[in-house]
């Protein structure tokens, strides 16, 4: 008897074509690859912060599900900066 719907892929022969194609980043935005570790979590501990400021500043303009969406994006981003800061203490303890 004929099949008429297809198997789907296995998953492994998915993700090895996923990943077998060569990733090729953006050349608009690039970070100076000479900045030390403690530099690039500086920044992103400041752009986080200020995006923590921005989420909550616009989760209070909204009501409902949508400022329950935008206050748990809130906290991911929170979540984040603690993690940045986190490694920031680890590569400078005497702090």
């Amino acid at each position: 008897m004929l099949k008429i719907t297809p198997d789907p892929p296995e998953t492994d022969d998915l993700y090895a074509r996923v990943n077998a194609t060569p990733r090729k980043p953006s050349h608009t935005f690039v970070v100076a690859p000479d900045l030390d570790t403690e530099t690039l979590l500086v920044h992103a501990c400041e752009s986080l912060a200020s995006a923590s400021v921005m989420t909550s500043d616009f989760a209070a303009l909204l009501e409902g599900t949508q400022r329950s969406t935008m206050l748990g994006i809130a906290q991911i981003i929170m979540l984040s900066e603690l993690a940045v800061n986190q490694a920031l203490d680890n590569l400078d303890p005497q702090q």
